[in-house]
């Protein structure tokens, strides 16, 4: 090996020690709901126990143990300070983890496997609060999500919309003329499909547009590139070689933010879930009320209820505030003709400019 390619070895394992020393500290922060106290000397001296026995060949164990004790400070350093944890579905540079940073960038994000696990982490007070996407300017609603919503008592507490950028993303020694095949999302690879054609680039599905980088990023595949988000690129150690790959610039995504509590500000729109008798008329009587009462509606969209096939839920979303008497006497009126009312909460609606 030369010295160039000794030194980008080194490179590459700095930047793994790092990504994974921040694992490890997301993985503290979800200690911390799990155990009483921050400081636990039992389980530092059983830790350190492990690491003098894991040291070896040319590391000596007290180097190793002084290093630690580095680490479990820093680990009790921000336990402490009490940051709220966000969780969202997905590797880390999901779209979902960039809008929960544009929505509070205090927030610690934290990835879960699946839709549900966000839902059921912040149910069980395992994160704070939850992001999720609603719904895509170009693909519609996200279904999974609004079927959850449906059985969920979890408030929405925020909201934020925020404009879809793809980002062509590869490893650093690689060149846009290098690249044969592209890996991301099924959905990211149609919003690019015009970019993918014109250069003939042979496009894989990954389960995931963030997923699709980190695997870059471990696997290194020499002629392999990731349509991702530009966040991807500095987590992963990624370099952009094309930006903005979307066929269609007004591709946008709606978020909301979940909570075991309602938000106590004011906000200025309103969502909530109901069910109605299955009757001629029904659904107008129940629009009816809104429109007598000049609210707007910004979203509706009704399915099936999974313990009732034959029953619907509808989601109503509109602008409003729930310290307005119209706002409220509407809603005592369609939960007097409902089924089942379920309202998820008034709160703050953000958009992001997007950017040209």
């Amino acid at each position: 090996m030369s010295l160039g390619d000794i030194r980008k070895r080194i490179d590459l394992i700095d930047y793994e020690i790092v990504k994974l020393l921040n694992e490890r500290m997301e993985y503290a922060l979800r200690l911390k709901r799990l155990k009483c106290g921050i400081f636990d000397p039992d389980r530092e001296e059983q830790v350190m126990k492990n690491i003098r026995r894991f040291s070896r060949n040319l590391i000596r164990p007290d180097f190793c143990e002084a290093l630690y004790r580095e680490i479990m400070r820093e680990s009790r350093r921000i336990q402490e300070q009490d940051a709220k944890v966000v969780g969202f579905q997905g590797e880390h540079g999901a779209y979902s983890e960039v809008a929960a940073l544009a929505y509070d960038f205090a927030l610690v994000p934290m990835p879960c496997a699946e839709f549900a696990d966000v839902f059921q982490g912040v149910a069980a007070n395992q994160l704070d609060l939850g992001i999720v996407p609603v719904e895509n300017s170009l693909e519609g609603s996200i279904t999974p999500v609004t079927d959850l919503l449906i059985g969920t008592d979890l408030k929405i507490v925020g909201e934020v919309d925020i404009p879809i950028h793809h980002y062509l993303l590869t490893l650093p020694e690689t060149e846009l003329g290098d690249i044969r095949v592209v890996h991301s999302h099924p959905q990211a690879i149609a919003q690019c499909r015009g970019f993918i054609r014109d250069r003939g680039f042979t496009a894989e599905p990954f389960y995931d547009t963030a997923g699709a980088a980190r695997m870059l990023s471990e696997q290194r595949p020499a002629s392999g590139a990731a349509i991702a988000s530009k966040l991807c690129a500095m987590l992963y150690n990624l370099k952009i070689v094309a930006e903005h790959i979307e066929d269609h610039a007004s591709n946008t995504t709606r978020f909301v933010i979940l909570s075991r509590e309602a938000d106590t500000g004011e906000g200025n729109k309103c969502s909530l879930m109901f069910s109605a008798k299955h009757e001629v008329g029904t659904l107008f009587s129940v629009l009816k009320i809104f429109s007598d009462a000049e609210i707007n509606l910004t979203r509706i969209e009704s399915r099936p209820m999974r313990d009732d096939p034959d029953q619907y839920a509808f989601l109503l979303d509109f602008m409003g505030s729930d310290r307005d008497d119209r706002v409220m006497d509407s809603m005592k009126q369609l939960e007097e003709q409902a089924v089942t009312f379920k309202f998820f909460g008034c709160y703050r609606s953000k958009a992001l400019p997007k950017v040209t």
